[in-house]
């Protein structure tokens, strides 16, 4: 009956999305992951952290910034904006997902895992203002926004694939080193976050508590780790001419070792120009990068086969042995 109908049953009704519309909704989340990471790093460099000194409000008797806040104020609304516009393009994704014939519930489940994923960054977020940007809490915010990013890629890749078994495409030797490069590169992402935990930007002007640990040590912690990163993504690229992997999976480790190599560049960079605020910011969305050419690796070694049709139930055994002709089953 139409009263029972949800309103995705009733999009569905009037709106087919093409597969590649959904796929593009996909990438789409991909990107805003991304910026929603960038605009992030721009408020901690341009000090506008508790531009807006309350949450969910920009001051205890105002919605939006005042003129008295200036610029620090802007920034970090809008960066606060920036949550519901990610908010629409994952809505975008579910409903796309959701519409299209037949339906892919992996997709939709995958969706909604980013909603809330969005939903508690958005939360902590609101705890980092009023801790006062509590260090530890703030290495949660980014690393919640890397957890966004990674179910992002994943639903991308699924929107390209059927929803069929996982089915490894190389060797087990090479995916567990595969498997190996994505726990390094995370141990690594993990450690950067202690180093902008401890290091100088601190996100306010104001004197705010930062991780009590020479920042310069980890820092060569964090650098040891990219040398890691980078021996384990050569010795993969060998290991999958050695298997004779396809092209295709071999040129996704190519990318990686690319990009870890001008993430390298841009990591010096900062820390013999003692951390520019701009050059910090491209490290941050090197680092996105890093993690998708990472992912990339990982998702290009297996694929999943689109399920085969269901068959239409039978109604009967009448209309099993004297079907109706096609000009009268309409």
């Amino acid at each position: 009956m139409p009263n029972s109908l949800n309103p995705f049953e009733l999009i569905a009704r009037r709106w087919q999305p093409s597969a590649r519309f959904v796929e593009r909704a996909a990438l789409a989340t991909v990107v805003m992951a991304v910026v929603i990471v960038v605009t992030g790093g721009a408020v901690r460099l341009t000090q506008s952290g508790l531009g807006c000194d309350t949450w969910p409000k920009c001051t205890p008797s105002s919605l939006t910034p005042t003129a008295d806040m200036g610029i620090n104020g802007v920034i970090e609304f809008t960066n606060r904006m920036l949550t519901y516009v990610l908010c629409v393009f994952v809505g975008v994704l579910i409903i796309a997902a959701r519409a299209r014939t037949p339906v892919r519930r992996s997709l939709t489940r995958l969706g909604w895992a980013q909603f809330w994923i969005v939903m508690g960054n958005a939360v902590v977020g609101g705890i980092v203002v009023l801790t006062g940007l509590n260090p530890y809490i703030v290495s949660s915010h980014f690393l919640l926004s890397s957890a966004l990013l990674t179910v992002a890629m994943v639903v991308w890749q699924r929107a390209r694939e059927g929803d069929g078994e996982p089915r490894d495409l190389i060797a087990r030797p090479a995916r567990q080193l595969t498997w190996l490069l994505v726990g390094a590169t995370l141990a690594l992402i993990l450690i950067g976050t202690v180093v902008t935990g401890a290091g100088p930007h601190a996100g306010d002007a104001r004197e705010v508590h930062r991780i009590p640990l020479n920042w310069q040590e980890i820092t060569q912690l964090h650098v040891d780790f990219v040398y890691i990163v980078l021996g384990l993504t050569v010795a993969l690229w060998f290991t999958l001419r050695a298997v004779k992997a396809s092209a295709a999976q071999r040129r996704t480790v190519l990318e990686l070792l690319v990009v870890l190599l001008a993430q390298g560049v841009i990591g010096y960079v900062q820390y013999f120009t003692h951390l520019p605020e701009v050059v910090v910011g491209i490290h941050m969305l090197g680092s996105c990068l890093v993690w998708i050419a990472v992912l990339r690796v990982l998702l290009a070694q297996r694929e999943r086969a689109a399920l085969p049709a269901a068959a239409p139930a039978p109604t009967g055994d009448h209309e099993a042995v004297q079907p109706e002709p096609a000009a009268s089953s309409r």
